[in-house]
């Protein structure tokens, strides 16, 4: 089984991380997984809030010293 994509978004400051996360999630297949990970502190607070908007799975968020790593299921189709 493959692993799931790594977006690695260190470095990029608000709002660049949820928009490269929202893009990202567009070219992936319903319920597939994606792993992002982020410097920015904001991160913590704006990537779990557009998964909230955009109806995505949070699957895991881990800190690690200041890298953030996300693990997220996009939504079933509509």
């Amino acid at each position: 089984m493959a692993s799931d994509p790594v977006l690695d978004l260190r470095g990029l400051k608000c709002p660049l991380p949820v928009l490269r996360t929202r893009q990202a999630l567009r070219q992936q297949a319903a319920g597939a997984r994606l792993v992002v990970e982020a410097t920015d502190p904001m991160s913590a607070i704006d990537i779990p809030h557009m998964c909230n908007e955009d109806g995505h799975r949070l699957v895991a968020q881990v800190r690690d010293g200041e890298l953030i790593r996300f693990t997220i299921e996009k939504r079933a189709a509509s």
